[in-house]
């Protein structure tokens, strides 16, 4: 008899998008599927901004908790949720081809970016990089699944709010008043969608290797190998971009001030055949030109908070 390949996925409007997406790309090459979706702990504590829970992959330990349990076979994720050390027992199984990586700021209409603005956002490295920017504006909190934070948005009187956009038009909720912040850099894996399965099953592994996207999953792992050796977990402000141009390696990394007034930058390009280690040497560079330091003040202001 053929396995039916339960998916676990969280059970926002975006994660159920994502793991049906995955459900179909399955079923097009001929598994069986069921999705299970479940409610994470992130999704439930929305009064605290993230880097407060002291939950490291806070969206993703429901499901891990699930597969270990075996009440899920796989489970799929936004990349830049989870973390970079996988639990025991744990692979990942798949890459998607990613989607656009650019933040956006959905806003009311014309902004003057020069006077006071409020802007929302709940990420450390988007508030960092905001603040780097644009010194003279205020920042607040805000949590919640894409449609609750849009909905926030429209009900304050903040300026504007950041999201990813590629979580947007996903589910088709892109409004028309947004700006594009091409100088923001990414979160590591941004754009991307993740798909685990238990280390020991072959049967899993192998229909998600069908869906692997070769060039998303190469410039991911660069960029979390980055992120792993900075030890910045899904708090620190930290950005990492890798692309593919023909046979070179574009890469940008910065770690940030939780202030914004610090930044450590490294920016190369290297030949393809060249990628093993390089997240890692890159993030060694920032760490030599003070990002020790900054790491540590980074986790006292955190834990302080």
């Amino acid at each position: 008899m053929t396995k039916v390949i339960r998916i676990g996925t969280r059970d926002s409007q975006l994660a159920l998008w994502q793991a049906t997406t995955v459900q179909k790309q399955l079923e097009d090459n001929g598994y069986k599927t069921e999705l299970v979706p479940v409610k994470s702990t992130g999704d439930l504590i929305l009064d605290k901004p993230l880097y407060e829970l002291g939950i490291t992959g806070i969206f993703t330990k429901t499901l891990d908790v699930a597969m270990l349990a075996g009440k899920v076979d796989i489970a799929v994720h936004s990349m830049k949720d989870v973390p970079t050390a996988l639990p025991i027992g744990i692979v990942q199984a798949a890459v998607l081809k990613r989607a656009d990586t650019h933040d956006i700021l959905v806003h009311k209409g014309n902004i003057d970016f020069s006077q006071e603005c409020t802007i929302a956002t709940g990420s450390l490295r988007r508030q960092a990089q905001w603040l780097h920017h644009y010194p003279h504006h205020i920042m607040t909190d805000i949590r919640g699944n894409v449609n609750t934070r849009l909905q926030k948005l429209n009900d304050s009187d903040w300026t504007g709010a950041i999201f990813a956009k590629a979580g947007l038009s996903r589910i088709d909720v892109l409004p028309e008043d947004y700006t594009t912040l091409d100088w923001m850099i990414p979160a590591p894996a941004q754009g991307a969608m993740l798909v685990v399965a238990l280390e020991n099953d072959t049967f899993c592994k192998t229909a998600c290797a069908t869906l692997n996207h070769e060039t998303t999953a190469l410039c991911t792992h660069i960029e979390r190998a980055f992120l792993r050796t900075l030890e910045g977990g899904c708090t620190a402000p930290i950005g990492a971009l890798a692309t593919i141009e023909e046979d070179t390696i574009h890469f940008n990394g910065a770690l940030f001030s939780i202030d914004g007034v610090t930044k450590i930058e490294v920016s190369h390009n290297i030949p393809k055949q060249h990628a093993q280690g390089f997240g890692t040497e890159c993030a060694l560079q920032i760490l030599d030109k003070g990002g020790r330091e900054l790491m540590r003040e980074i986790k006292v202001t955190i834990h302080k908070k």
